[in-house]
């Protein structure tokens, strides 16, 4: 059996402030024109479909297109799980209608983990969908009295459904999971806040193949039929340089499986750049890249005046730009003793090592020294008027 896994599409992601529907589309068609061309017999999408629980109308637009293709257009069953980011609710709503035409949404956790069964010209293969639920929501939906963790949560959901899978037959988990040891970028929300929400790649073992969600790179979690997708954009700069695609898996007889990345197109890339002002201003005019959303390292260490609006002229679509100069701390110790009792200068020059990280230079201490005597004597003539 050939099928296609994917994950993370975020629909009605803002990156920056930047709405990324348009550029969702694009590579969604992209991918549209792949699933034309290597005819897979499903297609799994392994959660977080939307960016938020409440996506914008747009976004909720894209995804009826593209599914509407893909199972109408196409005829090839798709098979989609709740993420983190999803309203279980909102993406479950109508699966037993939408299932008679091929699209299996799973969206709020139930008690029963029903395998969905398609088959090949070598018999069944049976698709475990383990939509993502919190440690508690199967504590109470499957009545386990003693608390458990994810991990935990996991396990028992994974042996609760191989259990409606006859011996011997292939199958494979489509879930959305925080395996440990993997790598994370920062453009995903963490599953838990102040414990470990990370999940053992042995859980998984009993399937031919796993498809995972949640993390944005592309990579294999503990073993090579272990997967995540990675994200469908670049959804943050951590990810820059990252190839963004779906994994296409052929499966043989015996539940085998060979599996190549296919890196989808995107519309702009996400990338940053690194000089002086002077030299980022400079570039050529046909240089390659000028529309991808763009974050610029600045090197200069004296004032900029306006560089976003400047490097906007060459780089419409940037985002953000850094002094790599100033390096701000996280807490600001401040000077030894009362600051009331400090002078200008003290005080001037404690900050000014807070944030830059290195001390102020003689010359540095004269320019400040006469700014203050201008700002005193100007404040002065002021008060006589």
């Amino acid at each position: 059996m050939r099928f296609i896994h994917t994950s993370d599409w975020h629909l009605g992601r803002i990156f920056y402030g930047e709405h990324l529907t348009v550029d969702q589309s694009y590579v969604l068609h992209d991918f549209l024109d792949l699933v034309a061309d290597v005819r897979p017999q499903a297609i799994l999408i392994a959660g977080d479909i939307y960016d938020r629980a409440v996506p914008p109308v747009e976004a909720v637009d894209l995804l009826n297109e593209i599914l509407g293709r893909l199972t109408i257009d196409f005829r090839v069953p798709v098979i989609m799980i709740a993420g983190n980011h999803d309203s279980p609710e909102r993406v479950g709503f109508g699966n037993r209608l939408l299932a008679k035409q091929g699209l299996h949404v799973i969206g709020p956790l139930t008690k029963a983990v029903s395998p969905i069964v398609l088959e090949d010209e070598f018999g069944p293969v049976h698709f475990v969908p383990i939509t993502y639920a919190e440690p508690s929501a199967v504590k109470v939906t499957h009545g386990i009295d003693e608390m458990i963790n994810h991990e935990q949560a996991m396990q028992h959901l994974v042996q609760h459904a191989i259990t409606a899978i006859p011996s011997g037959q292939r199958s494979v988990a489509i879930a959305h999971a925080y395996i440990a040891g993997s790598e994370d970028s920062e453009s995903e929300r963490p599953l838990t806040v102040g414990g470990s929400g990370t999940v053992s790649y042995d859980v998984f073992r009993p399937f031919h193949y796993t498809a995972l969600g949640h993390l944005h790179k592309a990579q294999r979690a503990g073993t090579e039929n272990i997967r995540y997708s990675g994200s469908l954009l670049q959804y943050s700069f951590s990810e820059t340089g990252q190839q963004k695609g779906v994994y296409l898996i052929d499966m043989d007889r015996a539940g085998e499986t060979e599996v190549q990345f296919v890196p989808l197109k995107p519309r702009r890339d996400v990338r940053c750049i690194e000089g002086y002002m002077q030299d980022l201003l400079t570039v050529p005019d046909q240089i390659v890249g000028r529309d991808d959303y763009i974050m610029a390292n600045l090197l200069d260490e004296q004032p900029v005046l306006d560089p976003m609006g400047r490097l906007r002229q060459i780089y419409p679509n940037i985002l953000g730009a850094n002094r790599q100069s100033i390096a701000v701390a996280t807490e600001l110790d401040g000077p030894v003793g009362d600051h009331r009792t400090l002078s200008e200068q003290e005080l001037f020059r404690s900050f000014f090592e807070q944030i830059t990280g290195r001390s102020l230079s003689a010359q540095e201490n004269t320019v400040f020294c006469r700014v203050v005597e201008d700002v005193f004597r100007d404040s002065q003539e002021a008060g006589k008027r």
